[in-house]
C-alpha cells in the first residue's frame, strides 16, 4: 500500500538548514506543487513570498488576511498584516 496525499502539511520546513539545501527543498516544494496543494507554516516572510502563490496571515489564532502572495506582501488590506510584512512588529 502507497500512500498518495492530496495535500502535504509543512511546519517551518526549512528551519536551521544552509542556503544552498532550503534552496534545493524551495525548488522540490515547486515541482511538487503542480501536483499537490502545500501548506506551509514559516515565519520566513521571503521564503513566502518566493515560493507560495496565496499567503494567509494569522494573529493571535485569528486568521487578519488571505489572498494571493504578491498581493498581501505589495498591498496588504489590514494594518497589521502591513505592519508584520514591514517588521514593525512580529
Amino acid at each position: 500500500m502507497t500512500a498518495e496525499p492530496e495535500i502535504l502539511l509543512l511546519d517551518e520546513p526549512c528551519s536551521a538548514l544552509d542556503v544552498k539545501n532550503i534552496q534545493n527543498i524551495e525548488e522540490m516544494l515547486l515541482r511538487f506543487s503542480k501536483d499537490y496543494t502545500i501548506v506551509i507554516v514559516t515565519h520566513n516572510l521571503a521564503q513566502a513570498k518566493r515560493i507560495s502563490d496565496y499567503t494567509a496571515f494569522i494573529l493571535d489564532g485569528e486568521l487578519i488576511e488571505y489572498g494571493k502572495t504578491q498581493n498581501i506582501f505589495e498591498k496588504p488590506k489590514d494594518s497589521r498584516t502591513k505592519e508584520y510584512i514591514e517588521g514593525i512588529y512580529g
